[in-house]
């Protein structure tokens, strides 16, 4: 079973009231505060008027990859591969700890579709399971550095009930733990099965965030979610 998502690291809208949020999922192994920081070290001070920015950390769990030790990570994985069976029964544990964490966004007045949920690797893969499995009606996704396994729930999904929520995906070309290839496949997946979005490869690049990946996130996201001024 999941352990319960924790140590928020929130990032508050300049203004007194935001109209927005966005929920950003970190890699296996880091946490909220880690993510937070490595985005502040590249691109600075990432404060909205109107978005508040969510860094959850995961809960520490047995991680099969690193031979049952513990680390923070959103679920369990046979291997780093696509090519094995999803750990459901960990996905749809964390399923349910997605869902508080956004159930409290929406009683705190945001509608779902003035939300945007994405993350780096595992956190990507975390979103992509969010916005096309558990949560439609989301204001947008993105995945950096991501994959989802071939046999993903996330496809059979998407065959019954297709999804307009737009994407963005990022992946290095140097990227030796989760190959490029991997990215675009997924990318093409869920393309054949009617997302639209955008895969933008990233030259020179390690399984890392990059100061321009991050640049052309922020305008995705603020187009995504504009300011509204009042009436």
């Amino acid at each position: 079973m999941a352990g319960k998502i924790s140590s928020l690291k929130i990032i508050r809208a300049t203004n007194k009231a935001h109209q927005a949020s966005v929920i950003f999922f970190h890699g296996s192994g880091d946490t909220g505060s880690g993510i937070y920081d490595w985005v502040k070290f590249l691109i600075g001070d990432i404060s909205q008027p109107h978005i508040k920015f969510v860094f959850p950390t995961a809960p520490s769990r047995p991680y099969t990859p690193l031979n049952g030790e513990k680390s923070n990570v959103w679920f369990d994985r046979l291997d780093i591969t696509p090519d094995v069976p999803e750990d459901k029964p960990t996905l749809e544990s964390m399923g349910s700890e997605v869902r508080r964490l956004i159930d409290e966004e929406i009683k705190s007045g945001i509608s779902l579709d003035k939300i945007v949920v994405g993350g780096f690797s595992m956190g990507g893969a975390l979103a992509l399971h969010t916005a096309y499995h558990w949560l439609p009606g989301l204001a947008g996704v993105f995945a950096m550095s991501s994959f989802l396994n071939h046999n993903s729930i996330v496809y059979e999904h998407l065959k019954q009930n297709p999804s307009k929520i737009p994407l963005l995906m990022f992946h290095g070309d140097r990227d030796t733990l989760v190959p490029q290839a991997w990215g675009e496949k997924t990318f093409k997946c869920l393309q054949d099965l009617g997302v639209q979005g955008k895969f933008v490869p990233l030259s020179n690049t390690l399984h890392e965030l990059k100061k321009k990946e991050l640049q052309e996130l922020m305008e995705w996201i603020k187009r995504l979610l504009p300011y509204e001024k009042a009436v």
